[in-house]
């Protein structure tokens, strides 16, 4: 009989306010196979959870690691050298009184401890996102031309910079043979797929600059399938979270909260996309088979994750976990259609 190559996963960051045991239990009860938790599950008091602790609680539940998500901490350090307060909601109140510098050497630390630690525990895929490599400027995407004059350059510097600041992280990852699957988002160091193609060329073809596909982000002239395509050989994670676009409501206008803003993240069955095209795309691109191999599973996590204005977080992802058992995690065709007629 035919089997799926997915299995049902949830994203933690949404669900911080939880421990990881009562995260765990939540995602058992909501049906989930396995579960992405963030890094900051991962704490300790003096540092982090041992792996041995971490497996456990795991082994317990009967639940699979799929992957533990550092977006937070990745961005940081790929931002702090702009100076932006935004970050300090990521790091130790301690951590965000010290100088840009500082706070780089921090996260570059934090983040090679966790590779280590993913590493005990046979995690070899990172989800996360690079930070304002490039600049402000260049990250708000405006369509005014005043990147390079005489003097400057933006990005030709943000090139250099991305390259320089990432150098010991990439570094690590490859001694670990570990991914970064960085998620193409707004606001990070990649925001389409030719960002991050350009990120690869510049890196040389590092082995660690993966992609963790989100559709959920493709909301500004690049459709999924255009994005995702571009970027097949790279898809090492997948989010699954979908969205709307409110008509006759500026998409970049300053509205500080959720609830009035043009694009909506939603529930999965009520946002504009096709979440069963984007999982036959996951599979068209080689992710399961390039997750599976690299983490040694037998299928791949289909990851929800949980962000909505309106809805409870909670209730978001139990509605997501049922909606990819019951749509998503398919049996998978072993040939074509057309393999059987005229038999």
């Amino acid at each position: 009989m035919a089997k799926s190559c997915f299995h049902a996963s949830v994203e933690g960051a949404q669900h911080g306010a939880k421990s990881l045991e009562a995260f765990l239990d939540y995602a058992k009860t909501a049906g989930a196979d396995g579960v992405q938790p963030s890094n900051y599950m991962l704490q300790s008091d003096n540092g982090f959870r041992s792996a041995s602790e971490i497996k456990a609680l795991f082994d317990q539940r009967g639940m699979s690691l799929d992957g533990i998500s550092c977006h937070c901490p990745a961005w940081v350090h790929t931002s702090a050298w702009t100076g932006t307060p935004s970050i300090r909601p990521f790091i130790p109140e301690d951590v965000a009184k010290q100088s840009p510098e500082a706070i780089e050497k921090w996260s570059e630390d934090y983040l090679i401890q966790l590779m280590d630690l993913a590493a005990e525990l046979g995690i070899k895929i990172l989800p996360m996102f690079w930070g304002v490599a490039f600049g402000w400027e260049l990250a708000s995407g405006y369509p005014w031309g005043f990147w390079a004059g005489a003097d400057f350059d933006l990005i030709k510097e943000g090139q250099e910079r991305f390259v320089t600041k990432t150098a010991r992280i990439r570094e690590h990852a490859n001694q670990l043979g570990m991914v970064l699957a960085h998620e193409i988002h707004p606001g990070t160091a990649a925001m389409c797929a030719d960002d991050f193609n350009m990120l690869v060329n510049i890196c040389d073809g590092d082995a660690c600059l993966g992609v963790n596909a989100d559709p959920s982000h493709c909301w500004e002239g690049e459709d999924f399938e255009t994005r995702f395509l571009k970027v097949a050989s790279r898809i090492y994670g997948c989010h699954v979270k979908n969205f709307t676009v409110r008509k006759n409501i500026p998409v970049r206008m300053m509205e500080p909260n959720w609830s009035g803003r043009a694009m909506q993240f939603t529930d999965l069955p009520s946002g504009d996309l096709n979440m069963v095209r984007y999982a036959e795309l996951m599979i068209q691109v080689g992710y399961p088979s390039r997750y599976c191999q690299a983490m040694g599973r037998e299928t791949a996590p289909l990851v929800v994750e949980a962000e909505s204005a309106y809805r409870d977080l909670d209730a978001t992802s139990a509605n997501g976990i049922a909606y990819v058992k019951e749509n998503l995690v398919f049996p998978v065709a072993a040939g074509s259609f057309e393999d059987g007629m005229g038999a």
